[in-house]
């Protein structure tokens, strides 16, 4: 009974000190606390409960599964800590303004990052009425050694 115990501890052991060595090769990476400040581009005001979102990205250019997601608060800030250093895909996403979305190169312990949404756009359509326009381009007459079809 005293050797099934003995060889239970030490499996109890060995398990923990694999788990730590892991552990401590992850927490040796670096990372950086990342500040976020979001406001209006016509204003400068902020804009609150923004979804700041963020994602690692490879070095094929290729973002990573399992992203991070922080809302700003009334001053429009938010923050992280532990963003490990490469490149890293932010994505900003608020009600009444266009989706931001630019790749930032993580270098530093403290990455401060300000991002100014822009109001929408009209959308362009081909029925609406273009006034406005020149004239539409002509069409190029064909060469003069085609044969016109019958």
């Amino acid at each position: 009974m005293k050797k099934i115990m003995l060889v239970g501890a030490l499996l109890v052991m060995l398990g923990s000190t694999g788990v730590a060595v892991g552990q401590k090769d992850k927490d040796a990476e670096q990372t950086s606390w990342i500040y976020f400040t979001v406001v209006k581009d016509t204003s400068g005001k902020p804009v609150r409960n923004a979804a700041v979102i963020m994602h690692a990205v490879t070095l094929k250019g290729k973002q990573e599964r399992g992203g991070l997601e922080v809302k700003t608060d009334s001053d429009g800030k938010a923050n992280f800590d532990g963003i490990p250093y490469g490149k890293l895909r932010v994505q900003v996403l608020a009600h009444g303004f266009q989706t931001y979305g630019e790749d930032f190169d993580v270098n530093q312990s403290k990455t401060e990052i300000t991002i100014k949404l822009k109001q929408p756009q009209t959308q362009y359509s081909i029925y609406d009425d273009h006034a406005s326009s020149s004239t539409p381009p002509k069409q190029d007459a064909p060469p003069a050694d085609q044969k016109k079809p019958n």
